[in-house]
């Protein structure tokens, strides 16, 4: 078969939920459909390269499954059975429901949901000027990044860190708790070259031997929820040693003594026993920090899905404070840059219309809401209307028997608008086709590097699927609030006013001949060596748990969450978390899987060849102790449920230890559930989040 003719090449960013957000250059055939998708080579943090599966986006494009008409459901909610109706029957249907919810309960009965399945800030926050405008129920978003953030602001003061390009400049690079080579690959890009150039070491820590592990020269395999007890350690050596940078500390931390004090009784051998690591790890660890300036600690989102993961970001955090590699090109840390943008979105976003009596709601407690305990609706309503937007909150939810029982409530109408048929989806009213992000305009930032990039529309779409804009925007006109601010533009339009009000100095047009434009700020802010973000300057080896401003910060409708009376005046590990016992003598994790981005790309089958199928990883010892073979099917669960699965025995985990990796369908497990039944939504102290990590369970043979 001849290869189609090249038109042109198109040039976008990456919009999905993963902190690299890729400059992107899209071939496009004569005929107007995508070829192959690259990295941009001039974009100096994407450099070229990006993740095998979005390389293959043109199977998520043109894939059979892909949703073309408006769907409404026929019979029981789950049954499959559907009708196709036209776009305008569909939006009258779902403004007549949620017109009828409203003259029920008063407004905040409708909860429109979303979250990453885009990251664009026009197509995803769209959604938050219907409901800021119909004063409907706000969203309190914890699924994703609040135990890591906070964790981080709690020590810094401030969302940003050494530019993550000087990882190239490094000898020491770090790779803390994140599976960088399956969901942030750009990361071993820099790393790579360090290596390459410069002879850096690379240290993994994580929690299995996964694909980044297997690149480490150095590779520590801990207890899960145990990363603060590490970190502890070192700090503890580094004043052992005389390796701490006193002047630094004097000049830029709070208490230095304090911590001193308080980590003398933290050493190697008290790390070892609870990390399951040998003191002799721990000391190399600790003398190889010691002896490179240019240390350059990358802290990831996976480490911190624990119920102690914001003191675990803390005390890793603190790492690099104690011995001082902040002062150097190519040192210090780094987790997030997303407090550097100063960017505006609030036309787009409905800020002006927002009234902070309507209360928010608990993300991730989504099976609590449904089920109508009064605690989680904070005493108001019950949720009786939904728009899903960039979520498949059925599947990617934690507590999963809850939500999907609530989501199969005969009362309760939700249209979900969508691209494939999730497992959300399944289980809607209405079902409505979208775009992809080739298909409508939008703009992206990049939290784990520094370039805000244009993504505009590069290829049609089917005549019959439209943009979450265009749902939004008719909407409004159905609710009667389509003369409110900010409606009755174009993505286009918004993209210009977000320019505008962010101070950028240029619009659509100019941004789409520059591509992106790089926001990074200067060595000195990006080192905190004009000062961490507190008023004194000064590095937080204390925390203020509960009155520390951080972007996800709960409402104070909500306050502060979890048991954060538990959390430690300085570092520390702290068994905050689901500690295995007999009845449940195994702590099983949820890592990302290479193929797949959270419940994306699961359906491709490019994807899912390549990964396999569903399955448990456990270490020979375990397996040899339970009498199960490889490839056996197992049977695992908690008070909240049970899954079933095969298994794969292994010794890329720790005894005691599985690992599921990969958000698999629902439908892709021999029971129809999914393995989110088995993790908790209990809020994380100090400021919610979703410990999907941190998960006791049992194991038998099926009955």
């Amino acid at each position: 078969m001849n290869k189609p003719l090249l038109a042109s090449t198109g040039h976008s960013a990456c919009p999905h939920d993963c902190p690299s957000t890729c400059a992107l250059d899209v071939e496009i055939g004569a005929d107007g459909r995508i070829g192959r998708v690259r990295g941009a080579r001039e974009n100096s943090y994407t450099a070229g390269v990006i993740c095998a599966k979005v390389a293959r986006y043109a199977d998520r494009l043109y894939h059979p499954g892909r949703l073309t008409n408006p769907l409404q459901r026929v019979g029981e909610k789950g049954g499959g059975g559907w009708r196709e109706i036209d776009w305008t029957q569909a939006l009258d249907l779902i403004a007549e429901r949620f017109v009828a919810a409203e003259q029920r309960y008063g407004s905040e009965t409708v909860w429109p949901y979303f979250y990453a399945g885009t990251m664009g800030l026009i197509q995803r926050d769209g959604i938050k000027r219907l409901t800021h405008a119909k004063r409907y129920s706000n969203q309190f978003s914890t699924i994703c990044t609040n135990m890591a953030w906070t964790g981080w602001v709690m020590g810094a003061g401030a969302l940003r860190g050494a530019d993550p390009r000087e990882i190239a400049k490094s000898d020491c690079v770090v790779i803390w708790g994140t599976n960088a080579v399956a969901s942030q690959v750009n990361v071993m890009t820099h790393a790579a070259r360090a290596r390459k150039e410069r002879g850096a070491k690379i240290v993994v820590i994580d929690i299995y031997d996964n694909a980044t592990m297997q690149q480490a020269d150095l590779a520590l395999k801990l207890r899960p929820g145990t990363d603060a007890a590490l970190a502890c350690a070192l700090m503890h050596i580094a004043f052992r040693d005389g390796t701490a940078d006193q002047p630094y500390l004097t000049h830029f931390a709070d208490d230095p003594t304090g911590l001193e004090i308080h980590l003398r009784s933290r050493g190697p051998d008290w790390a070892a026993g609870i990390t399951g690591l040998a003191v002799e790890e721990i000391e190399a660890f600790a003398a190889l920090i010691g002896a490179t300036q240019r240390t350059y600690f990358r802290l990831g989102y996976g480490f911190t899905r624990q119920r102690n993961g914001t003191a675990a970001m803390h005390a890793a955090l603190s790492v690099p404070a104690v011995y001082g590699h902040w002062q150097y090109e190519g040192g210090g840390a780094f987790h997030s840059n997303s407090g550097i943008f100063g960017v505006d979105a609030s036309l787009a976003t409905g800020t002006a219309h927002l009234d902070p009596e309507i209360r928010h709601l608990d993300q991730s407690r989504l099976g609590a809401v449904l089920a109508g305990e009064s605690e989680a609706l904070q005493g108001g309503p019950p949720v009786t209307a939904m728009l899903v937007q960039n979520t498949n909150p059925a599947n990617v939810c934690p507590d999963q028997r809850k939500v999907v029982a609530g989501l199969k409530r005969e009362d309760l109408f939700i249209a979900v608008h969508e691209q494939l048929m999730t497992d959300t989806a399944k289980l809607a009213d209405l079902v409505i086709p979208a775009t992809m992000f080739l298909e409508h305009d939008d703009i992206y930032r990049g939290g784990g590097q520094s370039h805000i990039t244009l993504g505009p529309k590069l290829v049609e779409p089917p005549e019959t699927v439209r943009s979450n804009h265009f749902v939004v925007e008719e909407l409004a006109k159905r609710l009667g609030v389509a003369n409110h601010e900010g409606f009755g533009l174009t993505e286009r339009n918004l993209i210009d006013d977000l320019l505008m009000r962010s101070g950028l100095e240029r619009d659509f047009s100019d941004l789409a001949e520059e591509r992106w434009i790089d926001k990074a700020v200067t060595f000195e802010d990006a080192h905190f060596l004009n000062g961490f973000g507190f008023a004194d300057g000064k590095f937080r080896f204390r925390p203020d748990w509960t009155g520390t401003v951080a972007p996800n910060r709960p409402p104070g409708s909500i306050g502060p969450l979890g048991d954060h009376g538990r959390l430690p005046v300085f570092p520390d590990h702290v068994d905050m978390i689901e500690v295995s016992d007999p009845s449940h003598p195994y702590k099983l994790a949820t890592s990302p899987a290479r193929q797949f981005l959270n419940s994306t790309f699961a359906e491709t089958e490019g994807s899912r060849s390549r990964e396999g199928g569903p399955v448990l990883m456990i270490h020979p010892e375990d397996a040899a102790r339970e009498d199960l073979a490889d490839g056996a099917m197992v049977r695992i669960g908690n008070a909240r449920g049970d899954v079933k699965l095969r298994l794969r025995v292994t010794g890329a985990t720790r005894p005691g230890v599985l690992i599921h990796e990969g958000l698999w369908a629902n439908s892709d497990f021999p029971d129809g559930e999914g393995i989110n039944v088995l993790t908790g939504a209990d809020p994380v102290a100090p400021y919610g989040g979703a410990a999907f990590h941190d998960t006791k369970v049992w194991l038998s043979t099926p009955v």
